[in-house]
């Protein structure tokens, strides 16, 4: 069976394509860093050639699932993005249906049903929306923050060298463990519906932050405020968690940490 992936060059797809393989399946990979408004008809149609599932990971929130690529907790233009994505994802369901392809597979956010339509959560309801509806069969994938995204969140919440964020609850995954779980559901039957991914442990925001900025020994402080917006949108403290049936990963924050290479200290 063949897969094709559709990313935007970053390191998910890679990692989900290489688990897709591992199951002994096909695998291409179409890369597009400007959304898939940026390929020809033709290209697409061409990656699609004898394929039988795709996975959407194109026009990913960045840095965190869940986010907009913006500074300070701001929105940005959000029609703009709304626009982007829904006609990136428009294109890639026409595409996919007219060349027989069985299964569409994409990946949103934890907190999507239930996060009022601001900022990239808008954008996540509207694009789970257009697939549920598009008449094709389909898996949604929702995750948690990743533990690769929490200086990604930082850097965005920072203004005048403090990170600000509002009292939110999150329970963050690694995105290998995000990656590997995305690959078993595309090689198995449609869901037609929606699954959650989390990590194993709960934390506040503040908390995951800090510590990932501690490790790499960078001395913002981290605080609360009640009115930080999450990236365009006010989620309540625990609209980020995961729901009861959500899939759990082992992988622990600790565990991940330990992992990676240590930071480079400048003299």
């Amino acid at each position: 069976m063949k897969v094709v992936v559709f990313d935007d060059g970053g390191l998910m797809g890679v990692e989900t394509a290489l688990w897709v393989r591992d199951h002994g399946h096909e695998v291409g990979m179409v890369s597009a860093p400007m959304g898939l408004d940026s390929l020809t008809p033709e290209e697409v149609a061409d990656a699609l050639h004898d394929c039988a599932v795709v996975i959407d990971l194109a026009h990913q929130p960045s840095p965190a699932t869940g986010t907009f690529p913006t500074r300070n907790g701001q929105a940005g233009d959000e029609a703009a993005h709304l626009g982007s994505w829904l006609s990136s994802t428009g294109r890639l369901l026409r595409a996919a249906i007219a060349g027989g392809v069985r299964h569409h597979v994409c990946l949103s956010a934890v907190g999507v049903d239930r996060v009022q339509g601001e900022g990239a959560f808008r954008a996540l309801q509207a694009r789970e929306a257009m697939i549920e509806c598009s008449g094709t069969s389909y898996s949604i994938l929702r995750s948690t923050q990743l533990f690769e995204a929490a200086e990604g969140i930082a850097d965005t919440a920072t203004e005048d060298g403090v990170v600000q964020v509002p009292a939110l609850r999150v329970q963050p995954v690694s995105l290998t463990d995000v990656a590997m779980y995305l690959a078993h559901i595309a090689v198995s039957r449609p869901l037609g519906g929606v699954r959650e991914i989390a990590g194993p442990e709960q934390f506040g925001l503040d908390r995951f932050i800090r510590i990932a900025l501690a490790t790499d020994a960078d001395c913002r402080p981290v605080r609360t405020h009640a009115r930080s917006p999450f990236f365009g949108a006010r989620p309540r403290p625990v609209d980020l968690l995961p729901g009861a049936g959500a899939f759990v990963a082992q992988t622990s924050y600790r565990e991940w940490l330990a992992g990676r290479p240590a930071p480079e200290v400048s003299s």
